[in-house]
């Protein structure tokens, strides 16, 4: 497997928005337009995109939460290749890549009706944390946060 640090116009990237955003809809139903507000790839600067054998199988972003703290977004691996510690790689590529920029912290939001996410987040250091910003009293949110000296 390859990874590649790149930006949110990367056409690789961009195919594998659309076929999240497709896996987002089809779980979130009535309520992915208000979470699709908040995942805009217009502005995110970094990203990570996985390959095996040239193709693109996942990928995830991060963009800047605060002063020490990144928020981790459009995390996506394709069905084929679940299960099988993709979205271990991208998410230490995403921190080591934040670490570098000076930034300690992670965030993240997923949804209460994702709960492979919600465990895995958790099997890699994140702990759940109150709802922040737009996901403040949002039932169907589940923010988390890895501490790294922050």
């Amino acid at each position: 497997m390859l990874l590649k640090r790149t930006t949110s116009d990367d056409p690789d990237f961009q195919k594998l928005v659309l076929l999240l955003d497709q896996f987002l809809r089809s779980k979130d139903d009535e309520d992915h337009d208000f979470y699709a507000q908040y995942n805009k790839t217009d502005h995110i600067k970094h990203v990570v995109v996985a390959y095996h054998e040239n193709e693109a199988i996942a990928c995830g972003a991060f963009k800047a939460f605060d002063e020490k703290s990144v928020e981790i977004k459009r995390m996506f691996v394709v069905a084929s290749f679940r299960g099988k510690q993709v979205a271990h790689h991208i998410i230490a590529e995403l921190e080591q890549w934040a670490n570098e920029l000076q930034y300690n912290c992670y965030v993240l939001e997923t949804g209460t009706n994702n709960p492979v996410a919600i465990a895995l987040y958790q099997k890699l250091g994140y702990h759940i944390i109150p709802n922040y910003g737009p996901y403040e009293g949002v039932a169907t949110s589940v923010c988390l946060k890895k501490e790294n000296q922050c």
